[in-house]
């Protein structure tokens, strides 16, 4: 007789819930970091010849050569470093978690942080470490260092900005706990576009550290291509349990073309961080909010009653991101995405009728 699934799906596995990613319907779209602009028609044009061209009876190149030319300029990837690419930075995260998936093996993050560090993870079978940030969302140096002694993590996450606070991390103390690592230290700079800081020019100074990069953010999410640079030594490694032809034909044709229009994509970048400042200027004027300083593309802020504004967001057709309940320092806290000027206004107007009828 068959086993029933509890009896032989991993106890950690049935524990999860699944990672939910809304139907936003015809709501403005504020929840999930996404650039706001879509490329110029002319590029478009550029695009659809060139996919008219692609082999799709062939599989891709499994090196993705061409695209990898094109990232090291366009992510300024130091000389003499590695590179891997995956079906978005997820595939990355779960590329590292496998290859130092040992028994007994710890992963370790500062919290709150990119939910999937967890996650994958627990995908992987590692054990992971969160340790909490403080109040104000830095790293609290002491304990994560006391962690790292603890533990001796193989994997350590840390967000660069960070995920969901938007904060930049102190650059020293990141630099500390890279230098007690045991293992890999990965810092992922998914908003790397917005924030004006970097450490991928430092990966030279630690042969330890990996820094992870994305496309999503800069307007190419659909396209599913994360980037992790660093010292072949670990990446050999970590490319040996990387499936093949992971990163498949157009994505490798349409981010080849489209990052040689770095302008572009520099401009849209601009733009968002030009209605960043204005979107957090104006939540701080409105009565209830607390909102925290972004060096990303989204402002999280805090309220009073998270799940009743959020409802009544959406009742007003804005969908953004609920983290009340997620983790202690989010208490009655909301993310929203950085849009463009109608929807940040629109979105602005909806919050203020809600808390100030």
């Amino acid at each position: 007789m068959p086993r029933t699934p509890d009896e032989i799906i991993r106890d950690e596995i049935r524990a999860l819930t699944a990672y939910h990613v809304p139907d936003p319907g015809g709501m403005v779209k504020l929840d999930a970091m996404e650039n706001p602009y879509p490329l110029p028609h002319e590029l478009c044009g550029v695009l659809a010849e060139r996919m008219a061209g692609a082999a799709l009876n062939r599989y891709p190149d499994p090196a993705a050569r061409e695209l990898k030319l094109r990232l090291r300029v366009a992510m300024q990837v130091p000389s003499g470093m590695e590179i891997v690419l995956g079906n978005g930075s997820d595939e990355l995260i779960q590329m590292l978690a496998l290859a130092v998936a040992r028994p007994g093996a710890v992963a370790l993050g500062v919290e709150p942080s990119f939910v999937m560090f967890r996650m994958i993870a627990a995908f992987a079978g590692l054990r992971y470490v969160g340790v909490p940030l403080n109040a104000d969302f830095s790293i609290d140096v002491a304990a994560t260092v006391a962690a790292v002694e603890r533990h001796q993590p193989a994997l350590i996450f840390i967000a660069y900005p960070n995920n969901p606070s938007g904060n930049l991390f102190d650059a020293d103390a990141i630099a500390r706990i890279i230098a007690r690592a045991p293992g890999m230290v990965v810092v992922d700079e998914a908003y790397h576009a917005f924030a004006g800081a970097s450490f991928m020019p430092r990966l030279a100074e630690f042969p330890n550290l990996l820094v992870m990069r994305t496309v999503s953010k800069l307007g190419l999410a659909g396209l599913r291509l994360g980037l992790l640079a660093g010292d072949a030594a670990w990446l050999n490694h970590v490319d040996k349990v990387r499936l093949p032809y992971n990163v498949n034909v157009l994505t490798q044709l349409a981010a080849t073309e489209v990052l040689q229009h770095r302008d572009v994509l520099d401009a849209q970048a601009a733009a968002i961080r030009s209605e960043r400042t204005r979107l957090g200027a104006e939540l701080r004027r409105v009565p209830g909010v607390v909102a925290y300083a972004s060096e990303a593309n989204f402002i999280l802020f805090r309220v009073t009653t998270a799940d009743q504004v959020f409802s009544g967001l959406k009742q007003r057709g804005v969908l953004i991101k609920n983290l009340h309940g997620t983790h202690p320092l989010l208490a009655e806290c909301l993310r929203v995405t950085v849009g463009t000027p109608a929807e940040n206004t629109r979105f602005l107007g909806a919050l203020t009728a809600i808390l100030n009828p």
